[in-house]
C-alpha cells in the first residue's frame, strides 16, 4: 500500500510530479472520482482535524475500500496537498487592474486569508509542509504581489512587506482557528470556552497580577463577545500595518530624493 512520504526526506509536490490530474487505467471503482475524494477530504478535515484524518477514515466516509482511493492519489500527502489547494480556491481575489486603492485591496486579501484559516484550521498546519504551488495558491500569491507592488515601495522591499502583512494574518488566523476548535471539542461556544479559561486562570495565584492587567486592557478595547474583541483587534492591527507601509513609502521616496 502507498505510504505518506518519509518525514526525514525533502518532499516534492503532487504538482511537480505530473500526478495532480492523472487518472489510472481501467478498474477504478464506479461512482468515485478525484474531485469527490478531495471534497470529502476537506469536509473530514474540517470536522475532525488533521490528526484524526486517515485514508481508511476517508474510505469509510466514501463507502469504498482504502485501496479504491489509491486509484486516484498515490499517497496521503498528495491528497492533503490537493485538499490544501482546494481550500485556497475559496479566497476571493480582488482585481489588481481595477483601479481600486491598494489599501482596500490589501485589507480585502488579509480578511479573506484570515477567514480561510479560521474556517479550515488544518490549513495553517499544512502551509509550511507543502510547496503550495497548486493553481489556487499561485493565483493568490500572484495577486498579493501585484497589489503590494502598487504601494509604491521599491522591489527590494516587497517581500518584507508581504511577510509583515500575511505572516501577521497567518498567526492571527491560526490562533483564532485553534480557539474555535478547542471550544468545539469541548462542546462549548467560543464565549463559554473563553470564560472557562478565565475562571481557570483566576484560580492560579501566580497569574493574578497579569490577569488583572489583562482584564483592564480587554475592558478598554470593548466588545461584548469574543468574536467582537477578535474583530476589533484584527482590524486595528491591520490598520497599523497599512499605516506602516504608507510611512515606509514616504521614507523611501524621501531617501531617493536625497540621492
Amino acid at each position: 500500500m502507498a505510504k505518506a512520504a518519509r518525514q526525514d526526506q525533502p518532499r516534492s509536490s503532487v504538482w511537480l510530479e505530473g500526478k495532480a490530474h492523472r487518472r489510472r487505467g481501467g478498474g477504478q471503482p464506479s461512482g468515485l472520482d478525484r474531485d469527490r475524494i478531495i471534497e470529502v477530504t476537506v469536509r473530514l478535515l474540517d470536522a475532525e482535524g488533521l490528526v484524526k484524518f486517515s485514508m481508511r477514515r476517508l474510505a469509510g466516509e466514501l463507502n469504498v475500500t482504502a485501496m479504491s482511493v489509491y486509484w486516484y492519489v498515490d499517497t496521503k500527502d498528495d491528497l492533503l496537498e490537493l485538499a490544501l489547494d482546494k481550500a485556497m480556491g475559496e479566497v476571493r481575489l480582488p482585481d489588481p487592474d481595477s483601479g481600486e486603492d491598494w489599501r482596500d485591496q490589501v485589507r480585502a486579501l488579509a480578511r479573506e486569508y484570515r477567514t480561510l484559516l479560521v474556517r479550515h484550521p488544518w490549513v495553517s498546519a499544512l502551509v509550511g509542509v507543502f510547496l503550495n504551488i497548486g493553481p489556487n495558491n499561485l493565483a493568490f500569491s500572484r495577486v498579493v504581489q501585484r497589489v503590494v507592488r502598487r504601494t509604491g515601495l521599491p522591489a527590494k522591499r516587497l517581500t518584507s512587506t508581504i511577510s509583515a502583512v500575511f505572516q501577521f494574518v497567518y498567526g492571527y488566523g491560526t490562533l483564532e482557528g485553534h480557539l474555535a476548535s478547542r471550544a468545539s471539542a469541548g462542546g462549548m461556544s467560543v464565549d463559554e470556552y473563553f470564560q472557562q479559561s478565565l475562571d481557570t486562570v483566576t484560580a492560579a495565584p501566580q497569574a493574578a497580577e497579569v490577569l488583572q492587567e489583562s482584564r483592564e486592557i480587554m475592558a478598554a478595547r470593548g466588545g461584548d463577545t469574543v468574536a467582537e474583541m477578535l474583530e476589533r483587534d484584527f482590524e486595528f492591527a491591520l490598520e497599523l500595518l497599512i499605516a506602516g507601509i504608507e510611512a515606509m513609502v514616504t521614507r523611501e521616496t524621501e531617501a531617493a530624493g536625497e540621492n
